[in-house]
């Protein structure tokens, strides 16, 4: 049995899918009187095309409030899903599980919960009818609601894409990039080439052959020696952001982390008089390095090494951190897993942080920086795409 994992992709719908698709809306409601009360009432809306389809899901809780949600249902037809946004959808054979996104996880009742997917059929696409929430049922199923008003055997003239425009899934941040607006493949616009220390042979372009999501992305060829610095920074001025400056960000890179220490993010830090705050990796785990005394986080012990995690190679990672400006406490996040050992919150923590709180100012970001910077060995071609940067949390 095959099983898929789809890490969600926060951007809304393209609205031409809608005019020329098949629009179906399945809404389960509460069974009738005497019966059970059901959990939610599912919203399931349809835009279909001959071997593929979108789907908008709304969940309206009917029960108590809830801190988290799970959303089940099966196909009954031959639907694969290929990708889905504001939530973690994994199917199993016909059983599909759809997961809250951490930030939409709390749902009061009679308040409301969506997320969207995408997916292949090839000889029917029924849709589903038995949701399930937080294990108790939705109702006896539904039937549709608006009726087909076209029946196209091709997919659109612009099919749905397998994510959303990168705009509008970053709300009020600073920064809000997937570098769809860069036209050749020298870095321009709001990004711009820099090497802070010494350039050597490390490049940086952009790339359209290979992207986390819309047909662009940020690739830079890291080589290994100090004198390699190969960065693109963003024009914003970062100082204001906060008191809590959150950043999102998804990575790739080919080679896993060396022992060695190495830098792909890089953030001038006014509280260390302008020396970076960075984000890299060493003894094969990310890390956090402060430019100014050299304090890592977590302590490079076996045991504060153990606490972090490397860098998945190969794939596309979903890295997400949030830096305290008034109280010097950091958090990071690999995908939704919060990294233990990559959080200082003022209290010292045996192999974590206690080198990084022996300085008690906290950090200032003023601008970021996105490359690769080696210390010793560590080639490494990295991707970077969907960065964003602001005062309230991003997800991934």
């Amino acid at each position: 049995m095959r099983t898929r994992v789809l890490r969600l992709l926060r951007r809304p719908w393209t609205a031409a899918v809608a005019a020329v698709a098949l629009v179906v809306s399945v809404l389960v409601a509460m069974p009738a009187s005497g019966a059970a009360a059901a959990a939610c009432r599912v919203d399931y809306g349809v835009d279909a095309w001959a071997g593929g389809y979108t789907a908008r899901v709304r969940i309206t809780n009917l029960g108590p409030a809830v801190s988290d949600w799970r959303l089940t249902w099966t196909y009954t037809g031959d639907q694969q899903v290929t990708s889905a946004w504001n939530a973690t959808v994994t199917q199993t054979g016909a059983s599909v599980v759809a997961v809250d996104a951490g930030w939409n996880g709390a749902v009061s009742t009679g308040g409301t919960a969506e997320f969207g997917l995408q997916g292949t059929w090839r000889s029917a696409d029924p849709a589903p009818d038995d949701f399930a929430l937080n294990g108790t049922s939705c109702g006896d199923g539904g039937t549709p609601t608006a009726t087909p008003t076209t029946s196209p055997t091709t997919p659109p003239t612009t099919p749905p894409p397998t994510t959303p425009p990168p705009a509008a899934e970053c709300g009020d941040a600073v920064i809000c990039s997937g570098f769809e607006d860069q036209a050749g493949p020298e870095p321009s616009g709001d990004w711009r080439f820099t090497a802070p220390d010494c350039q050597g042979t490390g490049t940086a372009a952009v790339d359209s052959a290979v992207s986390h999501a819309g047909g662009r992305s940020l690739r830079v060829d890291g080589r290994a020696g100090y004198c390699n610095h190969a960065f693109v920074a963003h024009t914003a001025d970062l100082s204001s952001v906060g008191p809590v400056m959150y950043v999102r960000m998804w990575v790739r890179h080919t080679t896993a982390l060396p022992t060695s220490h190495v830098t792909f993010v890089s953030m001038p830090d006014s509280a260390q008089g302008g020396r970076a705050l960075r984000v890299g990796g060493q003894n094969g785990a990310l890390q956090w390095n402060r430019e100014s005394d050299d304090a890592t986080l977590p302590a490079q012990s076996p045991a504060g090494v153990a606490l972090s995690r490397p860098l998945p190679t190969d794939g596309w990672q979903c890295l997400r951190f949030a830096i305290d400006t008034s109280a010097a406490g950091l958090d990071t996040w690999l995908g939704d897993e919060q990294v233990p050992g990559l959080h200082a919150d003022g209290v010292p923590t045996q192999d974590v942080d206690q080198q990084w709180l022996t300085r008690g100012t906290a950090p200032r970001p003023t601008a970021l920086r996105l490359g690769w910077e080696s210390y010793a060995t560590g080639d490494d071609t990295v991707w970077f795409d969907d960065v964003a940067v602001g005062s309230a949390p991003i997800g991934c």
